[in-house]
Order: structure tokens, then sequence, then C-alpha cells
């Protein structure tokens, strides 16, 4: 159920279209997806997620892909399925194959596994896996 109505571009204040000018920029597309159009309603927080957004999923250290995948094992974990649909398309338009994510979905559900075992069974950390 949807709580916000988006806001979209033409029913936008002018500092919501600039955010919304610049998100269609530097993903050189005509069209705004709903999360932001929600986080409208707050242009405070528009801007600061986008800004975020902006600078975190940059290619740096860990390649757009890279960082794509990892959204889409967080956003299993947190079950939010607008954000699993957002990143598996973003990651499957990055690149991602099909095998690839058979095998990040493995590998989600095998790490949520091993981490309610190691939870439930409260396994002491090795020595040698903390940080010196």
């Amino acid at each position: 159920m949807t709580l916000q109505t988006p806001i979209e571009y033409d029913q936008a204040t002018p500092e919501v279209r600039a955010v919304y000018d610049d998100i269609m920029a530097t993903r050189n597309t005509d069209w705004v997806n709903n999360f932001w159009k929600v986080l409208a309603h707050h242009p405070e927080t528009l801007r600061r997620m986008w800004s975020n957004i902006k600078q975190v999923m940059a290619n740096g250290a860990l390649d757009p892909l890279t960082k794509e995948l990892i959204y889409v094992a967080v956003s299993i974990s947190n079950n939010c399925d607008y954000c699993m649909a957002s990143h598996t398309a973003g990651a499957r338009a990055k690149g991602m194959s099909e095998a690839q994510y058979a095998e990040l979905l493995a590998v989600v559900g095998l790490a949520h596994e091993t981490n309610r075992l190691a939870v439930a069974y409260r396994v002491p950390v090795d020595e040698r896996f903390l940080a010196k």
C-alpha cells in the first residue's frame, strides 16, 4: 500500500525538478522512478539521498556492477521488494548475467543460513579473524 502519491515532474516544485533533472542527466534517461517521486514530498531528503547515491554508487574501488550486486543482496536481506526489483534491473543493465544472479541468490541464501546458525550457537569468533 502506497503511503504517498509519487510526485510527477509536471507537479514538482522547481527545487524537486532540479533533482529530477540531475537524476535524468546522470542516468542518461528521460524517466525518474517512483522512489525519487515519493521522496519528493520531502525535498531535503530527496536531495540528500540523491547526493549520497551518486557518491556511493559511482565507480570507485568497487565497480558499479559489484555495488549493484551488493545492493541486491542487502535488499533481499531487508526484504525490500522495491529495492530488489530496482537494483536487480540496475545490475542487469550493468551486465549481470542470469548465472551471476543465480549464484548471488545462492550466496545470499547460504549466508542467511550460516549467519543464523552462528548466532543461534553463539559461536565465538576465532582469534585470527579479529582485526589487529
